[in-house]
């Protein structure tokens, strides 16, 4: 797969666990905004715990590894930025979920 389609694929496929965790840092900066709705909407689907702030991210996180290690592996190109920053922000949100999923 050519590098930026897979960094457009990991941007779409990370949104939602990025909205989630915008929402959660809005709110705890008490600023005006959706941001409970979209927690409370989270909150009441057990399956969104798994697929969108679990399952995804760490779709993301494990794509962007092997891209960019086959990017490493050919260096022809440098890979583009947008898949380095997709698979440090997965590995970000598969980190504070699994934290805090082992914390409760």
């Amino acid at each position: 797969m050519q590098p930026r389609k897979l960094a457009a694929l990991e941007s779409l496929l990370i949104a939602p666990a990025m909205l989630f965790m915008a929402a959660l840092v809005t709110r705890y900066l008490h600023f005006p905004s959706p941001a409970q709705q979209i927690i409370d909407w989270y909150a009441h689907r057990m399956w969104t715990l798994w697929v969108l702030l679990l399952a995804l991210p760490l779709i993301v996180l494990l794509t962007g590894c092997g891209a960019l290690r086959i990017q490493q592996t050919k260096s022809i190109q440098p890979a583009p930025r947008a898949i380095y920053a997709t698979t440090v922000a997965a590995g970000v949100i598969v980190t504070v979920v699994v934290l805090h999923m082992l914390a409760n």
